[in-house]
């Protein structure tokens, strides 16, 4: 008998109401179900989608086994050293939910920031027997060796908070992450709140070769053009969302133009060490020089209540629930989404003091 086929185009609308479920999962346990809008307080310890696009994905588009993961040997490959707020807290949220979910063995690896060895760690997963492979890229290109020996091994994999520019359902099933543009649009609106739509900006851009620089960027540009003439873009430089050469490029930026009065980062770690960096200039941080960054960990969130930091643009990096959710629905041969972007809130002078807890 002949198999009917549904287009996966078809199937993604079935599968975007389905993992719209995870919101339930996700969320805590306190959290207004009601289908009021997220409070704008920083979102806790859960993730909430916000919408998923793209093919559907099921395991039979994919070519894989199907795998019950209580018996399953997960492996996550870590981009950056835990020693970043960000990478600490989505790597502690990833193993609390892999116990959650009973897995059988969870591998853990981190890149150190580094691609080759990224993708050697992602063999070295794969060697020691992983079934599933859960990867937050260094890059969103360079990682194909990596990609095409878990395709050989018929191993899927999950991508999460940075996008990879393979091709969908045979390198990987799904991008799980923040919108970056609409975070870059975001900040441009938190920035000319705190400025009074007048000033001269520096821009600290992350690291190249990944979408989460090019996308805040391209949306905080964007959104100044169209609504923010008063902002003016004076100057931009990679600090590779690093604290210290945060602090290092913010110096050299403000000694070649002391006129700037505002500066956008594009992490946390980095408008840090613009604080320092203004501070070392003999000006005052959140006053003489505007600052608003995109994460909410608690430091820069600390930093808002001290006056220092304007603004933060929140990016959730607590994966855990939602990947896990995502893996098991996959594994029960619903079609999963290319994108499933989570909803991300704001931490302001108006509310960081009263939400510092719901940072990371």
């Amino acid at each position: 008998m002949a198999r009917t086929t549904i287009p996966r185009s078809w199937r993604v609308l079935a599968s975007a109401a389905a993992l719209g479920a995870v919101l339930s999962a996700c969320t805590n346990p306190g959290d207004d179900q009601s289908g009021a809008a997220p409070s704008p307080a920083g979102g806790g310890d859960g993730q909430v989608v916000k919408e998923s696009s793209g093919d559907g994905c099921t395991l039979q588009d994919y070519g894989a086994e199907k795998l019950d993961l209580r018996n399953a040997v997960v492996g996550f490959s870590q981009s950056e050293p835990d020693t970043a707020a960000f990478r600490a807290a989505e790597t502690k949220s990833i193993r609390e939910a892999a116990t959650e979910a009973g897995v059988r063995d969870l591998l853990v690896t981190n890149a150190n920031n580094e691609l080759p060895k990224q993708i050697a760690d992602i063999q070295n997963l794969l060697n020691q027997g992983a079934d599933f492979l859960i990867v937050a890229p260094v890059n969103s290109d360079g990682l194909d060796p990596a990609l095409t020996a878990a395709k050989r091994a018929g191993v899927p994999v999950l991508t999460i908070d940075r996008k990879v520019t393979n091709t969908h359902c045979e390198d990987y099933v799904a991008f799980l992450g923040s919108d970056f543009e609409d975070q870059g649009r975001r900040a441009a609106d938190a920035l000319n709140d705190a400025t009074g739509g007048t000033a001269k900006v520096a821009i600290l851009l992350g690291s190249s070769g990944n979408n989460v620089t090019d996308d805040r960027n391209a949306g905080f540009k964007e959104r100044v053009r169209a609504q923010y003439p008063g902002l003016e873009i004076v100057a931009e430089q990679t600090a590779n969302f690093a604290r210290d050469e945060g602090q290092a490029v913010a110096e050299q930026l403000l000694q070649s133009n002391p006129d700037i009065t505002a500066i956008y980062a594009h992490n946390d770690e980095m408008a840090l060490g613009a604080v320092t960096a203004v501070q070392a200039a003999g000006k005052r941080p959140g006053e003489d020089v505007k600052i608003v960054s995109i994460d909410g960990t608690r430091n820069a969130v600390q930093a808002i209540v001290d006056g220092q930091i304007n603004a933060v643009i929140e990016s959730n990096p607590r994966f855990g629930p939602l990947a896990f959710e995502t893996a098991r629905k996959f594994y029960a041969g619903e079609a999963i989404p290319e994108d499933v972007i989570i909803s991300d809130d704001e931490y302001n002078r108006d509310n960081a003091e009263a939400n510092l807890g719901n940072a990371f």
